[in-house]
């Protein structure tokens, strides 16, 4: 253990950094689809789509495949050069963060293989991790294809596994990190924690089915359809709410389902999580494990307050989903803190050895 005790630390600390890294990413790509970005790079380039247009004919070629496609000609007619300049610069600034996450994690991992610093066990989940990266920068390519065809939308299925696979790569990283700092449970033998262990992790199950449900309402822009709370446009059951068939796909197509499941889990957690934050109060657990549950309770405040607000939100400049991107984005950023304080509490109440 002593051979590898430092180098875990390091080790630890620079996956944190990629993990930060990504939890950028997840926020740059809400505000990219926010403000209708995503599709002003209709082309896939992973090398040389690192350099963007440079002279004033590269742009205008640029400009000119943009508008083959269904979101310049059904959406964007009107545009001029300056406009596609501007949507092409959060979708070009989004791919290359991709790149460079790429390159955070493979340059530092060579350096730490070829110096014999990784321990064997930890070399599989590494790879995995790079190889996860990968299939997620080719599965971003497949989203953006769903909205190049017909509709200048992309598919919502494609968005929510986008998403999910970036959240798994995440939660993975960081689930490794913190076992490298704390290899040993803290809290693995405090009386009846196994008990607490149970209800935090359904809560985890919960704030991801959130997530889930968040990407739906983004992907459908179920957000704009009632701009109203407590109610929906004067409705507690609004109307329309299983008015498709067959009735699996108002869960996914009907943006009104969409919603009112997005409201209903939000209500879910809420209630839920005081729950567990309250019986949390009857261990003896660690400081961190205490401070984490103390955490999650004032981030969820803070995420149900973004949301609520998002909802009522105006927003300043036209966008298709409907509501402020600042507001928008920082709900979806709070939604990916949520899930992050709560992994942490899985480590912190993880089975001993």
């Amino acid at each position: 253990m002593q051979l590898f005790g430092n180098s875990d630390r390091r080790i630890a600390y620079w996956l944190i950094i990629v993990a930060i890294m990504i939890y950028a990413m997840v926020l740059l790509g809400g505000v990219t689809r926010l403000t209708g970005s995503g599709l002003s790079m209709v082309q896939w380039e992973p090398i040389l789509g690192v350099i963007p247009p440079l002279s004033h004919q590269e742009w205008e070629a640029t400009f000119d495949k943009y508008k083959q496609f269904p979101e310049y000609q059904q959406l964007n007619r009107d545009m001029d050069l300056s406009e596609f300049q501007k949507i092409f610069a959060f979708e070009y600034t989004h791919r290359l963060l991709g790149r460079s996450i790429g390159l955070a994690f493979l340059i530092p991992f060579l350096f730490f293989f070829f110096r014999k610093q990784i321990k064997p066990s930890l070399t599989p989940k590494l790879v995995i991790m790079f190889v996860l990266g990968g299939l997620q920068g080719l599965l971003g390519w497949f989203m953006v294809k769903s909205g190049l065809v017909d509709k200048p939308n992309v598919s919502q299925f494609r968005l929510a596994a986008h998403l999910m696979t970036a959240i798994l790569i995440y939660s993975y990283i960081l689930w490794t990190a913190w076992g490298l700092l704390s290899p040993t449970p803290r809290n693995a033998w405090v009386p009846r924690v196994k008990n607490l262990r149970r209800q935090v992790r359904i809560l985890t199950v919960i704030i991801v089915v959130m997530i889930i449900s968040g990407a739906f309402v983004a992907g459908t822009h179920a957000g704009a359809v009632f701009k109203t709370f407590p109610d929906m446009n004067g409705h507690i059951i609004p109307p329309g709410l299983f008015a498709m068939s067959p009735f699996l796909s108002n869960f996914v197509e009907n943006t009104t389902t969409i919603q009112f499941d997005h409201r209903l889990i939000a209500y879910i957690i809420v209630i839920f999580l005081l729950l567990t934050w309250y019986r949390s109060r009857h261990f003896t657990l660690t400081r961190s494990a205490r401070n984490a549950f103390n955490l999650l309770l004032l981030v969820m405040i803070v995420q149900i307050t973004l949301g609520i607000s998002t909802l009522l939100s105006v927003p300043d400049v036209p966008v298709r989903a409907g509501v402020s991107v600042v507001l928008a984005a920082m709900h979806q950023g709070g939604a990916l803190l949520l899930l992050t304080v709560v992994l942490y509490l899985n480590h912190e109440l993880r089975k001993g050895n």
